[in-house]
């Protein structure tokens, strides 16, 4: 049988006193949470204990006593075994440090019927129990009566402030779902704070030693941070209030507006935005770990969010960089429409030296160079309007560095909409000529489609019908290179578009998602997100217990990005690369990552 003490560093050399703590149930555990040092009155230790565990919820208790032997004090150990009869416990733990070692000794005095406390041999183990257990197997029985003690040493400040993972959400069943002892040692620590709140510096008739009984430890910028939350999460209720009744108003409920603000990436980040700022200045008190940890996230993503598009203010408004923004936007837009320009001309020639119909690659090539001067014409008119629309496009940074990426894609889309124009044009096209292919095909084979059925049913044609089906056939067979070069051509200026609007899209999800406040607790705060915990032996002096020093594991990264992301809208392709494929070679339109209705956690 082995009794596990589990025992605070910081009280290794506390005065002597009484063990206040907590048995751990259905486990042969204790945990010591701080000493009570003498002198003291009994009935005032009793009353504060009730106090304490009226403010924690934990049902503390007076385990045992602690001595360290001090001039003037050698019948303090007697005393302190005597005051077993003032606070009745099943079990009295006794613990002794000699000076000039670093092991305890420990004797554990147990209830009898009676209610006289008889005190009970007790084995220290040590790494040789384990070799003699081996060995000599027949002395189990003699060694069944003996009770084992081992000391395991935490740091008390680390097990309070973490969170072992992984997380239970709600109150477990006891009965179909016991705690663990280490969960249940961390939760007794955890929940036991007010506890920690009495210092040497208090004028009260006790005295103890715990991790803060030196000092509390406080830092006024956060007191003062906790002073300011309170009116900035009314004055942000408040304004949003009032953009919710804007955003009620019944003129953007109508149809354009609405299916033109779901379309407009700057529009889906403001009511993500929106969204956020809720949960912030949510009244509330976080419920739990988990959202607390949410709202933490958000909150320092938003400031992240906010400094980095300040950065990009300062850059913008600095050496009149707009200015000439706008001067190279304009002959870039020239640029790129020549280059267009002589692609059509190319086109219309004899491509690298393919064969193709004339008539129709006449008509296509001058199709598309008619919207291509459109396209100029709009661009020179809109030109003395673009510092503008850039200057006050520019000041959408000061709300997130994601609200100018999200209007960066909005104007990326408005000023390739002739690109995707002759996409639309291409694909509509060639995905007309192969349904017409593959539909007449099937007229050869006698097949044809049932659409109610949705399946492909036998036939049979006349033979005016297969006449005419052969001339329908072999008239969209020759045109389809034509209409297949053209369409290739513009699905590869349609993808370059897409890539860039892509990985626009998923820099403003990885900016809203991403877990900075958890990842930064990882870095500088490892115990906070803990994973489980490891042991090393501290001490194996003759004559002392087994001690064991307690270390907490952290989370991997990996884990705590994967645990801690904020929902989001997903950005990623919700096609696989072989349905991308076959949208590409049926002519099937293609869209930027971004879907605005799904939701991931």
């Amino acid at each position: 049988m082995v009794l596990k003490i589990f025992f605070p560093q910081c009280c290794n050399r506390a005065d002597s006193g009484l063990l206040v703590g907590r048995w751990i149930s259905g486990h042969d555990s204790a945990v010591v949470l701080a000493v009570i040092h003498y002198p003291f009155i009994p009935g005032q230790v009793k009353q504060y204990i009730q106090q304490m565990q009226a403010k924690s919820g934990v049902e503390l208790s007076v385990l045992g006593s602690w001595s360290l032997p001090k001039e003037g004090q050698e019948g303090m150990e007697s005393f302190l075994r005597d005051l077993s009869t003032i606070f009745p416990q099943q079990r009295w733990l006794q613990i002794h440090r000699e000076v000039g070692k670093m092991g305890f000794t420990c004797q554990v005095l147990n209830r009898d019927q009676n209610g006289k406390l008889v005190q009970q041999e007790t084995k220290k183990k040590s790494k040789n129990v384990e070799e003699e257990d081996g060995e000599a197997g027949g002395d189990k029985e003699e060694q069944e009566g003996e009770e084992k003690v081992i000391f395991v040493h935490y740091e008390q400040r680390k097990v309070m402030l973490s969170q072992l993972h992984p997380i239970q959400n709600g109150v477990p069943d006891p009965k179909t779902d016991p705690p663990s002892e280490l969960r249940q040692m961390f939760q007794t620590v955890a929940n036991s704070q007010p506890l920690f709140f009495m210092d040497r510096y208090d004028d009260g008739p006790l005295k103890s030693t715990h991790w803060q009984s030196e000092g509390r430890e406080a830092s006024i910028i956060v007191e003062l941070l906790k002073q300011a939350s309170i009116p900035l999460c009314l004055l942000i209720s408040w304004l949003l209030s009032i953009w919710t009744w804007i955003c009620n108003i019944r003129i953007f409920s109508l149809y354009p507006l609405r299916w033109l603000s779901s379309k407009l990436s700057t529009c889906v980040q403001l009511s993500y935005r929106t969204e956020h700022m809720r949960t912030i200045s949510s009244a509330k008190p976080a419920a739990g770990h988990t959202q607390f940890m949410r709202k933490a996230n958000i909150l320092v993503s938003f400031l992240v969010d906010v400094a980095l598009g300040m950065l990009l203010i300062s850059w913008l408004y600095r050496d009149n960089h707009i200015a000439m923004l706008a001067n190279t936007l304009v002959p870039a837009a020239d640029h790129v429409a020549k280059e267009l320009d002589e692609l059509l001309q190319w086109l219309m020639g004899a491509p690298a030296g393919l064969k193709m119909n004339r008539a129709l690659d006449q008509v296509l090539g001058r199709f598309f160079l008619y919207h291509i001067h459109l396209w100029i014409s709009y661009i020179h008119l809109m030109s003395p309007f673009i510092e503008g629309i850039l200057w006050y496009g520019g000041l959408s940074a000061c709300l997130g560095l994601t609200f100018a990426l999200s209007l960066l894609s909005d104007m990326v889309a408005l000023l390739t909409f002739h690109i995707y124009c002759f996409y639309v044009y291409g694909a509509r096209l060639y995905c007309l000529k192969i349904y017409g292919l593959s539909s007449l095909w099937r007229l050869f084979r006698g097949k044809k489609w049932n659409v109610l059925r949705q399946r492909v049913d036998s036939c049979s044609y006349d033979l005016d019908q297969l006449f005419i089906g052969t001339l329908l056939f072999t008239v969209l067979l020759f045109l389809l290179p034509t209409t297949a070069l053209y369409y290739l051509v513009f699905t590869l200026l349609r993808l370059v578009v897409v890539l860039f609007q892509g990985v626009l899209h998923l820099s403003v999800d990885f900016m809203n998602s991403f877990p900075l406040f958890a990842v930064g607790l990882r870095i500088f705060r490892p115990y906070r997100l803990a994973e489980g915990v490891k042991f090393r032996v501290l001490c194996e002096e003759p004559g002392t217990a087994l001690h064991l020093l307690m270390e907490i594991n952290p989370l991997k990264f990996s884990t705590v990005v994967q645990m801690y992301r904020t929902p989001t809208y997903s950005c990623y392709p919700k096609d696989s690369w072989a349905a991308l494929i076959k949208k590409l070679f049926v002519g099937e339109l293609i869209y930027p990552w971004r879907h605005k209705t799904i939701k991931t956690e």
